[in-house]
């Protein structure tokens, strides 16, 4: 509970900050309090995940120190949305794009996330995403689209290829994460708000599936085959919010992609936008394979595996309501235009 709390006490000062020093200080209270979460286990691998973290972590926050140190020193501003320097901007977004695990800073996250138990694999895919986009946010008048849009691209299609070959259900979602977090980044320069707005929507299936996976107890593809006996009702919307996280219409995976591939198009991105779309069906073959494995693949088949006995566990209503608000959402799109 401190751990969990202190967690959102450094989320909190990081987006509420104004000042540099004070959004490193939330960035550094995050680091030190989730990792006694990834190493509870105290088995090997969760050790190695969080040393893996902590230092990745610090690296990070050293380097948004020096940026924001360097700008300082040519402009004399310490205030977090004035990054007018070149380089502090450009040493930023490396920082960042190191925090959030985005190519080519990358490599950390699968291997911290298949080290940690799921529910704290769960805060790091979301909650410690949230200060680094802030920041993101704050500065995304100031950053170098180039750049920016070089890394997206590179994190739809690192993040699409290497989750292909993959088993292990927690490394998948880390590298699903990764591309879509290139959706995120590739639209910060021109609608800060849509990035946001994709952020909220992927926090929300992403929390539906990890959940899901907690309750019915599941780490690898060739377990997730047995576990329709288990629970039928929460694999079938399992099903749903994978193809929704892919981005499939009519689902609520669909409406951030739509709106940026529309915004791209507006500034004259229509490549950018192409390539980007094309990238994301590499990932759509993961999530496919996920339901595939949870859903289609009944007894008999030829997985070793234990079936599990079917248990009428309710399901909690939180993951009851992630997974309605993971599906339905399209509906509300013709709303986001008056918001934005």
């Amino acid at each position: 509970l401190m751990f969990t709390l202190s967690l959102l006490l450094g989320t909190t000062i990081t987006i509420t900050s104004n000042h540099w020093i004070m959004a490193w200080a939330g960035l550094e209270i995050n680091t030190l309090s989730i990792l006694p979460l990834i190493a509870k286990s105290h088995h090997p691998r969760a050790i190695e995940a969080a040393t893996k973290y902590f230092m990745t972590q610090a690296t990070a926050s050293a380097l948004v120190l020096f940026s924001s140190m360097t700008n300082a020193w040519h402009t004399g501003q310490w205030d977090i949305t004035q990054m007018t320097h070149t380089t502090s901007c450009l040493i930023l977004t490396s920082a960042i794009a190191m925090k959030l695990g985005m190519v080519p800073f990358h490599f950390w996250f699968p291997e911290v996330l298949q080290g940690s138990p799921i529910i704290t694999g769960l805060i790091l895919s979301t909650i410690m995403k949230l200060p680094p986009i802030a920041l993101l946010y704050m500065t995304s008048h100031s950053l170098n689209p180039t750049l920016l849009t070089l890394m997206a691209i590179m994190s739809a299609a690192l993040g699409g290829w290497m989750g292909l070959n993959q088993t292990q259900i927690r490394k998948i979602l880390a590298f699903s994460s990764i591309s879509h977090l290139g959706w995120m980044a590739i639209i910060i320069p021109f609608s800060p708000k849509l990035t946001m707005l994709n952020f909220y929507l992927y926090v929300l299936m992403t929390s539906a599936i990890f959940l899901t996976m907690n309750t019915v107890k599941v780490l690898k593809l060739s377990t997730l085959m047995t576990s329709w006996t288990k629970a039928p009702a929460l694999n079938t919307m399992l099903l749903l919010t994978l193809l929704s996280l892919a981005g499939l219409p009519p689902l609520t995976g669909f409406l951030p992609k739509w709106l940026i591939i529309q915004e791209l198009t507006k500034q004259n991105m229509a490549p950018t936008a192409i390539i980007i779309s094309l990238l994301s069906l590499l990932g759509l073959f993961f999530y496919l394979r996920l339901a595939y494995c949870a859903t289609i693949t009944l007894p008999p088949h030829t997985t070793n595996h234990m079936k599990q006995w079917h248990t009428y566990k309710p399901t909690s209503t939180l993951i009851a309501i992630s997974i309605v608000m993971s599906i339905m959402l399209l509906p509300i799109s013709p709303m986001i235009p008056t918001i934005l």
